[in-house]
């Protein structure tokens, strides 16, 4: 299928969709090493604005769209104004984007919390807009370990279809392939099975981006600095820190550093050759805010499913 992609990142997203045989027609973002990154492994098709001062009209026709948009302003007590909300501009291009190019389908990407905010009333709001729209909607809560991620990463992901394609989601969202205890399919991986085999970032080695924050490891109940257990899947990987300014990266499971870009990148199950480019803290902040690749590829083979046996 053909994908337009908003709020694109480094492309963890977009990489899964793109393996999975779809391909992305445009993208978005307004961050500009997040931009380069995703030009240097991924494509040319991505432009680098502020998506406020892009023209909907003007973009390709798509089978699909897909980003993750913020929900600050969500949190207001009338949520009936969302829409209007100057926090959600971000959210109404989506929206827009939707309703003006009426695609097949849309993927959108967000946090947990969105579940929560409003007392559940952000997501019946969010639901009915896309409803309005054109749309039937599915909102799933997903464990990304339990899809082969070395990452205990909840996210909830919205899926779309656009109604004159049946009362019915034809979009069978994928099935988990790992669970925790290992029973009736394989168990979670863990994070020392994902990145156990690379060197000490200390020595001399090629790795791209082997190299760690040297913030130092200070264990506290507290995200991101909480011990790292070798046997269990990553933490999630975070985008940002303490409020601070700079990013948080979670502790190695030999408790004496920082993960280093590449082993993040690798949780999120970015390629080994997969280039980040930028200053440290942004590479992190990159890899923290991306889809991993490899639950990307699973939406990404649901569409190719509907487009080859269902002819969508």
């Amino acid at each position: 299928m053909k994908i337009i992609s908003l709020f694109s990142g480094a492309g963890g997203l977009d990489l899964g969709l793109i393996q999975a045989g779809n391909e992305v027609i445009w993208a978005n973002d307004i961050d500009k090493d997040a931009v380069a990154t995703y030009e240097e492994n991924i494509g040319k098709h991505i432009v680098c604005e502020d998506i406020k001062n892009i023209d909907i009209e003007t973009l390709p026709d798509a089978d699909a769209v897909v980003g993750g948009f913020p929900c600050q302003g969500f949190s207001q007590a009338n949520l009936k104004r969302a829409l209007d909300d100057d926090r959600n501009q971000l959210y109404r291009f989506f929206y827009d984007t939707i309703k003006i190019k009426q695609p097949k389908f849309f993927i959108a990407e967000n946090v947990k919390g969105i579940l929560s905010l409003g007392k559940g009333e952000a997501i019946k709001q969010i639901v009915n807009d896309f409803n309005e729209a054109g749309y039937i909607t599915t909102v799933n809560l997903v464990n990304m370990a339990n899809y082969g991620v070395p990452q205990t990463r909840q996210r909830v992901i919205i899926v779309g279809q656009r109604r004159d394609l049946g009362q019915e989601m034809r979009f069978k969202f994928p099935k988990p392939t790992h669970s925790k205890d290992g029973k009736d399919m394989p168990k979670w991986i863990s994070i020392s099975e994902a990145i156990g085999h690379f060197p000490d970032p200390d020595t001399d080695n090629d790795v791209l981006n082997h190299v760690y924050s040297a913030y130092k490891v200070e264990y506290r109940n507290f995200t991101g600095h909480r011990k790292t257990d070798p046997n269990k899947p990553s933490p999630t990987i975070l985008a940002r820190g303490n409020g601070g300014g700079g990013v948080c990266a979670i502790p190695h499971y030999n408790g004496q550093r920082r993960l280093s870009i590449r082993e993040s990148a690798s949780v999120q199950t970015f390629p080994e050759d997969f280039h980040f480019n930028g200053a440290m803290n942004s590479c992190y902040r990159q890899i923290g805010n991306a889809v991993p690749v490899k639950f990307a590829k699973e939406l990404g083979k649901e569409l190719i499913r509907l487009e080859k046996e269902e002819k969508i």
